[in-house]
């Protein structure tokens, strides 16, 4: 498959400039400039209304039980979502919202959500969308009601009044406006309602009072360590993240790019990368219901047979399972694959059997590899920061800085931290001014709490690879660092399909463990009489005849105390979304798994070990 050459598609030039630093560290810089770009987020809706007006902007299957067929597309074009989104903007405005009274939105991936959104930041008034975990898993709404309080919103959206009412029953004060779509409840607003305001010319007046500095939307951390932040993101560093992304892949300016996306909208990579590089590029997106689950994927397949999209942005799990729905669905695999021009990993930990999976599929269908790439990014860097596009990517490379973007590896420890100084890195969190001022060194670099290193010391230009998270790595009682991002990687190498994540062990101890979170494959592994519950599968000794034989290869390979993994335990179950154990990316929060299972891990070192801790060879019980 490595033989065989990729789908030609436009790449921006691969450089930079790299400045050794007194103190340690160097300074790199992209060798292509940043070019101009809008000084406001809308300029991009209101020029293809005007170049494009009939295009299909956003698409969203009617209501209905997701993946049943039959449901059509509501589609709405460039001209429709201006006139939509200035009559919602008037009607924000006669509401008394404005940059001091945000809007909130409590509820996922739709049309309405989109045109609120545009609607606020088209007339100044900040938009902060809040993960629907927070309202749906948690019967006390703790960290919306600790949203509520930091941003005091003028206006409250929630589409399913029936859904989020207990969320707005016990977050939400007395008083607060709130919006729905459907359901019933009494006082509120409909958004079918705000779409009938009359225009005034206010409208105009309020977008050409928004600058560049002015707070576009209010993008929450997960808050795994303390309560959540709100990362203030203004239209500057919007507008010069697209530019960035443009320059890198000039082919989504070739060809308008047509998405079929199911990343969250108030995340960063879908609600800004994603939606923001549809519309700077007049392209369409088909909003996906569906998610990377087993029960999701059947929404996402009925999509994407009707859909092919030009490119593909997911996290691994997501590639992963679509991957598999391709090798079984031969039409599938030629929808996705006809117009398929990128494929970006939004993650640094892509199984390196995934993307020889992926090669394979191309290769058999076009004769030709779709290119991958990936980078790194944050919420406070807009998120597009470093990216490595070019064709050829492998596990964990990042790349270089994108343009315009000052990018500095300071030493901390015996790790390079990746920092940033540029125009679209935020500056600072909402109302929380002690955060804003730890975040940023005195050279104004936001520190990104991310770590690298040079693909090659000797030849820099080829870029960076992800070193792991400096917050997650540990010492061992001996005071030898582990470097958790390169023993996760190691450990999962060998363990898909049956491992859904692991999470590293041993902080304070003298050596490293694990707690295993099986995949529905290690099913597989299950003795024929097993019973088909994930629970069960932790004690099935076939599972644990697999996983002892994975844990004793993992510790042959270990060359010392801090990367040589001496005793694992298989978790019963699956790792818990209201405990924050899963971010809505579906990747593996080790702090919160650690804090929230601190038990096992206690359970993991006793001594003796108990029955079911599964000990390397060699490791006396």
């Amino acid at each position: 498959m490595s033989a065989a050459p990729y789908r030609p598609v436009a790449f921006g030039p691969y450089g930079a400039e790299i400045t050794p630093l007194p103190q340690g560290g160097c300074l790199i810089r992209a060798s292509q400039p940043l070019a101009a770009y809008p000084r406001r987020f809308t300029e991009h809706l209101l020029h293809w209304a005007s170049v494009a007006p009939s295009r299909t902007f956003l698409a969203q299957r009617e209501r209905g039980p997701l993946g049943s067929s039959g449901r059509a597309w509501r589609r709405l074009s460039y001209a429709q979502a201006v006139a939509q989104v200035n009559a919602l903007g008037q009607a924000l405005l006669d509401l008394g919202l404005s940059a001091e009274r945000p809007l909130m939105l409590l509820s996922g991936n739709d049309i309405e959500h989109a045109l609120l959104s545009l609607a606020a930041m088209h007339v100044g008034v900040p938009v902060a969308p809040i993960s629907p975990a927070y309202s749906r898993l948690d019967p006390q709404a703790a960290k919306v009601t600790q949203a509520v309080a930091l941003l005091k919103p003028g206006l409250v959206f929630a589409a399913d009044a029936d859904a989020y009412g207990p969320t707005l029953d016990r977050a939400v004060p007395p008083g607060t406006a709130v919006l729905i779509t459907h359901g019933q409840r009494p006082g509120a607003l409909r958004v079918q309602e705000l779409l009938r305001t009359a225009v005034t010319p206010a409208v105009d007046a309020a977008f050409q009072r928004v600058s560049a500095d002015s707070v576009a939307k209010l993008l929450f951390t997960s808050g795994s360590t303390q309560a959540p932040k709100a990362v203030i993101n203004t239209h500057r560093m919007l507008c010069a993240n697209q530019q960035m992304y443009a320059q890198c892949y000039p082919f989504l300016e070739e060809e308008p790019p047509v998405l079929v996306d199911w990343l969250p909208w108030h995340h960063t990579a879908g609600g800004n990368s994603n939606f923001g590089l549809v519309l700077r590029n007049g392209g369409t997106l088909y909003i996906d219901e569906g998610k990377p689950t087993e029960d999701g994927m059947a929404e996402t397949v009925m999509n994407l047979m009707e859909v092919s999209p030009t490119a593909i942005y997911t996290v691994p799990k997501g590639l992963e399972m679509l991957a598999h729905q391709m090798a079984q669905n031969t039409a599938l695999c030629e929808r996705v694959l006809a117009n398929l021009k990128l494929i970006f990993a939004a993650g640094a930990a892509m199984p390196q059997s995934v993307i020889e999976l992926v090669d394979r599929l191309a290769v058999q269908t076009l004769g030709q590899r779709i290119p991958m790439t990936m980078g790194l990014g944050m919420t406070e860097s807009g998120p597009f920061a470093v990216s490595h596009h070019l064709p050829g990517w492998q596990q964990g490379i990042i790349g270089l800085p994108a343009p315009g973007l000052d990018l500095k590896l300071a030493p901390v420890g015996d790790k390079l931290e990746v920092r940033y100084r540029g125009p679209s890195i935020t500056p600072g969190y909402w109302a929380q001014p002690e955060l804003t001022a730890a975040a940023f060194d005195d050279e104004g670099f936001f520190c990104s709490g991310d770590a690298a290193q040079w693909i090659d010391a000797q030849r820099p230009e080829r870029g960076l690879r992800f070193d792991g998270r400096i917050a997650e790595d540990f010492k061992l009682i001996t005071g030898t660092w582990v470097n958790v991002g390169q023993m996760r990687a190691r450990a999962m190498a060998e363990a898909l399909p049956y491992v859904h994540d692991v999470v590293i062990t041993g902080d304070g101890r003298d050596t490293l463990g694990l707690l295993v979170f099986l995949a529905p494959a290690a099913a597989q592994l299950a003795a024929a009489d097993a019973p088909h519950d994930p629970r069960a599968w932790a004690a099935d000794a076939g599972v644990r005849a697999w996983a002892q034989r994975w844990l004793n290869a993992l510790a042959s390979t270990g060359t010392g105390s801090s990367n040589r993994v001496t005793r694992a335990l298989l978790v019963p179950g699956a790792p818990s979304a209201a405990q924050g154990e899963v971010t809505d990316k579906g990747s593996l929060n080790q702090r919160a798994v650690l804090r929230a299972r601190a038990e096992l891990v206690e359970r993991l070192y006793a001594d003796p070990p108990p029955a079911d801790v599964l000990l390397a060879a060699g490791e006396a019980r």
